[in-house]
């Protein structure tokens, strides 16, 4: 918690210094506000900014009407009659930007009260807590999605939609279907008055109170109350201005969170293309050092081939470095992330949970590499790429390919590339068969490869193409007409059926 005390020795630092104070030294400061002349909308903090204010009076007398414990003016002569009202003044030496100040004080009350919580300086539960308190309700922040930011640890008299919520990190779909029909998010979108949500016991929901948060035009989430009637007119200012506080979190850790992202993206990229000093790369990313698997995943909705790619980049890069299993980066067109562990189930299970966070219409598609040292990484990275490539040859809903179940079909992609690169044979047996096929209607080449890939069973071969055993045995004969086969020889056989495969794989 950071008091007055507290703000006074710092700020003195900066060429600020205490003129009066009416108050305790040890009031506990919690919220900041800057004067802004263009916002018709009524102030409340304990710290305010007098931003562009040239009078201390009058830089007091807003400060007064904020209800704030003290104010902050640039001025160099102190304040007469002032000294009677009830906020500290602080004079800011007329050579500091406000910019710079307002940095430190900002950084300062809110990172000072939210550490003392233990949580970090971008959680926000804390403040979670601490509005649940001044209205005595439960409280959940969410984002623009309905996924959980935060909740306060008041649950006494909790509803099932609350519990839910919580549990499963985002509102039940059921309940945000009901919140669409009620217009609920179209009033989000467009107001910044709290909006009271009747309840509906059909689906466990007492009363709402919910809050659009903004910065500026862009909504960034919304804060929920659980009440069974509508908020009294003093808890509904305490709502709406909490919505300002709560956003300007939102933005700082934003800021935060895109600096650790691009920190953490440039770490990995690193891993992935090969690098000397890879063990002190692992450590710099938290890492422990051992075997891993390297995830290629790309998202799309409907024909749009990316949209929901930054989605899926965000959900992959989501918590505390320590709460993750591996560290991503987006890279082109793919999120990459590189997973600890050998075991390829663990790596579904992540895969999947990136699947359920996203909203149903994202449609995800994901390849593992096989397990790899440190060095092999690189190895790994390319090895999920052809495991992402088997969907588009392979598309099979939901699925997930690994490398080293997979290692047959990538082998074959990787020769069809060569022959799609002209490095296909143009003459050779097979070509002379499928030219016979094409000029006479014969099934030559079906029939050589049901004959090869049943390792010469007549039986099984004649049960693939619905014939009778004899009648491959015939088709053999008049094949050694058309082109010399060799079928004697293993390195004859091995050979077309490779090619019979590249040239048609049927998958």
């Amino acid at each position: 918690m950071v008091t007055l005390d507290r703000l006074v020795n710092v700020l003195g630092g900066y060429g600020a210094r205490l003129c009066c104070c009416p108050v305790a030294r040890e009031v506990a400061l919690r919220d900041v506000v800057m004067d802004d002349p263009a916002d018709p909308r009524e102030l409340r903090g304990d710290v305010y900014l007098a931003v562009g204010v040239d009078s201390v009076r009058e830089a007091v007398e807003r400060a007064t009407a904020a209800r704030a414990s003290v104010v902050l003016v640039r001025g160099a002569t102190p304040p007469g009659p002032e000294a009677d009202s009830q906020v500290a003044v602080l004079l800011v030496d007329p050579e500091v930007s406000w910019g710079q100040l307002a940095g430190v004080v900002y950084g300062l009350v809110l990172e000072g009260r939210e550490t003392e919580s233990g949580r970090g300086p971008t959680d926000l539960f804390a403040l979670a807590d601490s509005l649940a308190d001044a209205l005595g309700s439960a409280v959940t922040i969410e984002d623009q999605l309905s996924r959980v930011l935060a909740y306060s640890s008041l649950q006494q008299g909790a509803d099932r939609v609350r519990l839910e919520t919580i549990l499963g990190r985002r509102v039940p779909d059921q309940v945000r279907e009901l919140f669409e029909r009620r217009g609920v998010f179209a009033h989000l979108a467009v107001s910044d008055e709290p909006l009271f949500v009747e309840a509906d016991p059909g689906h466990g929901l007492t009363g709402r109170m919910v809050v659009a948060v903004r910065a500026g035009r862009e909504t960034l989430g919304s804060i929920w109350v659980e009440c069974e009637e509508p908020l009294s007119d003093v808890r509904r200012t305490v709502l709406h201005d909490s919505s300002r506080t709560v956003g300007l979190h939102l933005l700082r850790s934003r800021a935060s969170a895109d600096l650790e992202r691009q920190v953490e993206s440039d770490l990995v990229i690193r891993l992935l293309e090969g690098t000397p000093d890879a063990a002190a790369v692992l450590s710099r990313l938290g890492l422990p050092p051992g075997r891993f698997r390297v995830v290629a995943l790309q998202a799309h909705i409907a024909d749009e081939r990316h949209a929901a790619l930054l989605l899926a980049f965000e959900r992959a890069t989501t918590g505390f470095g320590w709460s993750r299993p591996g560290r991503s980066t987006l890279f082109s067109n793919t999120v990459y992330t590189v997973l600890p562990g050998e075991d390829g189930e663990t790596a579904r299970e992540w895969i999947d949970g990136i699947r359920a966070a996203l909203p149903a219409q994202v449609t995800v598609a994901a390849g593992i590499g096989a397990p790899a040292s440190t060095a092999d990484l690189p190895a790994s990275r390319r090895e999920s790429d052809e495991c992402l490539a088997l969907h588009d040859v392979r598309p099979k809903p939901g699925a997930t390919f690994a490398y080293d179940e997979s290692w047959d079909d990538i082998l074959i992609l990787r020769l069809r590339a060569a022959a799609a690169a002209g490095r296909a044979p143009a003459r050779g047996p097979i070509a002379d068969l499928a030219r016979h096929d094409a000029a006479n209607s014969t099934s030559y080449v079906a029939t050589l490869r049901a004959w090869l890939e049943t390792q010469g069973e007549l039986t099984e071969a004649a049960e693939r193409l619905g014939v009778h055993p004899n009648t491959i045995r015939y088709r053999l004969r008049k094949m050694a007409d058309v082109t010399p086969l060799r079928l004697d020889l293993p390195a004859k056989r091995l050979a077309m059926i490779i090619e019979l495969a590249v040239a048609d794989p049927q998958d």
